[in-house]
């Protein structure tokens, strides 16, 4: 049987980043995500917003760049994968899901909170992977999935975004 396990979230930071690292001298972060939906209201036709929050992992550079740019209500999208963390405290079985995130992209302007973080301009190169992520964003500022160069929109635009 096949399977997919792929995340995108587009939300706001909900706490500062808390850089650490593991033994092996690995960086980890741990960031929370305030992700908004609005829809309306199959009975009274209203709108209705709701906001979920996420727990968010970030691993080596990445955790690091987020460390160091990222603050509280900084605009964030994050792609990964969901992991369902399961331990037992006092007998009573606990479980959590979360969400490895694999690349990061910084939004807002280089103004956005207290240590000038929040990203940079419309579009920014997406931080994760190693030197892959800068491979695949091209020049126009997006990527590229047909390998023949800047054909694609960028990420990122503000028309590409549905509020």
């Amino acid at each position: 049987m096949a399977s997919f396990n792929r995340v995108v979230l587009l939300g706001n930071v909900t706490r500062d980043p808390e850089l650490r690292y593991i033994s092996s001298g690995t960086a980890v972060t741990d960031i929370g995500l305030a992700v908004n939906d609005r829809r309306k209201d199959g009975k009274t036709g209203e709108w209705v917003e709701e906001t979920t929050f996420v727990d968010v992992t970030l691993w080596g550079r990445t955790a690091e760049i987020a460390g160091e740019y990222v603050t509280k209500g900084a605009p964030l999208l994050i792609e990964g994968r969901l992991k369902l963390d399961t331990w037992e405290k006092d007998g009573k079985k606990n479980s959590k899901l979360r969400v490895v995130g694999e690349r990061m992209q910084l939004l807002g302007s280089r103004g956005d909170g207290p240590r000038g973080g929040g990203g940079g301009g419309k579009a920014r190169a997406p931080v994760g992977r190693g030197a892959q992520a800068n491979d695949e964003f091209n020049q126009s500022g997006g990527y590229d999935d047909s390998g023949a160069g800047s054909s694609g929109s960028p990420v990122g635009a503000d028309d590409d975004i549905p509020f």
